[in-house]
C-alpha cells in the first residue's frame, strides 16, 4: 500500500496505490496532511481497500506526482548520521543526534525541477530515508517505543546550499537548507508495517554517475533512537517528517562538483521508489 498525491502543485489529489492500481482517497480525506495521520488515516485506508469502498482514479498514470504529504508542522533533520559522511565533512561521528530544521515550503515532488537562484553556487544533493510520524511523540521511553510512533517511510532529497549553510550561517545550518523546493519527497509513503528501516539500500546519481551507495544499516542513530532522543526535547506531531541523514558521496566532500544548470539528480531507496530532478538556474 502506497500513499501518493497526484496532480498540479497545490491541487494534488490524495491517492492510494495497491497492486499497481491507484484509488481516489477523496471519499475518506481531503488530503494527506496532519489531520489524516492524527485520525488513523493509514488504518482507515487499509480498511477501505479491504472492503472495496474506493474507486480507481482515472488518468492517474499521466498525472504529476507531488510530495506525498502536505503541511507538516515540522521537518526535523538529523545531520552527520553516517560515520563516513561525518568524516568526509571533517568531523567526528556525533555522540548525540545533530539536528536542524526545514520549512514546509521546501517540500516538492520527486520529479519537480530544482530551481536555483544564481547565488546558489554550492547546491548539493543528499539521499535520505524520511520518517512520517503517525502519533504524537513526546518523552518516548525507548528506541523500541519510538518505532510505535511511525506511520510510514519515504524517500527524500535533503538539498543543501553549502555556502549559505556554512560560510554565511552564523553556525546555524538551516539557512542553507530552506530554499523553496529544497526537500523533494516521494513518490510515495509506504506504511511502517511494510518497511524495515534498518536495512535499506540508498543511492544517488548525478548525470548518470553514482555518487552515493550505502545502507541504513550504517546509521549511527536508528530511527527509533532518533525519536527516543529527540522527543525528550521536542514533541513530534502526526504528519511531521524526520530526515535521518545522508551517507558519504556528496559534493561537499570535494570529490564532485556542486550542482549546475542542466544537471540531472536521481535518487533511490529500495522499496520506496526513485527521484529524477533537473537543475535549473533562474534569474
Amino acid at each position: 500500500m502506497e500513499l501518493l498525491r497526484l496532480g498540479p502543485p497545490e491541487h494534488e489529489i490524495p491517492v492510494v496505490r495497491d497492486d499497481r492500481v491507484c484509488f481516489d482517497l477523496r471519499p475518506l480525506t481531503d488530503d494527506i496532511d496532519p489531520a489524516f495521520f492524527a485520525t488513523g488515516g493509514i488504518a482507515r485506508v487499509r480498511d477501505a481497500l479491504d472492503t472495496g469502498e474506493l474507486e480507481e482514479l482515472d488518468g492517474a498514470a499521466e498525472m504529476r506526482i507531488g510530495a506525498p504529504l502536505t503541511r507538516p508542522s515540522a521537518i526535523v533533520c538529523v545531520g552527520m548520521n553516517y560515520a563516513a559522511h561525518a568524516r568526509e565533512a571533517g568531523a567526528e561521528p556525533p555522540e548525540r543526534p545533530v539536528i536542524f530544521f526545514k520549512m514546509p515550503s521546501t517540500l516538492s515532488g520527486p520529479t519537480d525541477t530544482i530551481e536555483l537562484p544564481p547565488y546558489a553556487t554550492k547546491a548539493d544533493w543528499e539521499v535520505e530515508l524520511g520518517v512520517v510520524i503517525g502519533a504524537r511523540a513526546y518523552r518516548v521511553a525507548s528506541a523500541e517505543e519510538g518505532l510505535d510512533h511511525v506511520a510510514g517511510y519515504v524517500l527524500a532529497n535533503d538539498l543543501s546550499e553549502r555556502r549559505l549553510q556554512i560560510e554565511e550561517s552564523g553556525g546555524q545550518w538551516s539557512k542553507g537548507k530552506n530554499l523553496p523546493g529544497f526537500t523533494p519527497l516521494g513518490p510515495w509513503i509506504s506504511s511502517a508495517a511494510e518497511v524495515d528501516p534498518g536495512d535499506l539500500r540508498l543511492r544517488s546519481w548525478v548525470n548518470g554517475e553514482v555518487r552515493q551507495d550505502s545502507s541504513t544499516s550504517d546509521l549511527i542513530f536508528s530511527v527509533g533512537e532518533i525519536i527516543h532522543q529527540l522527543s525528550q526535547a521536542m514533541a513530534f506531531e502526526p504528519g511531521d517528517v524526520i530526515l535521518t541523514g545522508t551517507p558519504q558521496g556528496v559534493a561537499m566532500s570535494g570529490k564532485y562538483p556542486y550542482l549546475a544548470d542542466g544537471d540531472v539528480v536521481e535518487l533511490e531507496i529500495e522499496g520506496l521508489g526513485r527521484h529524477r530532478q533537473v537543475v535549473t538556474v533562474t534569474e
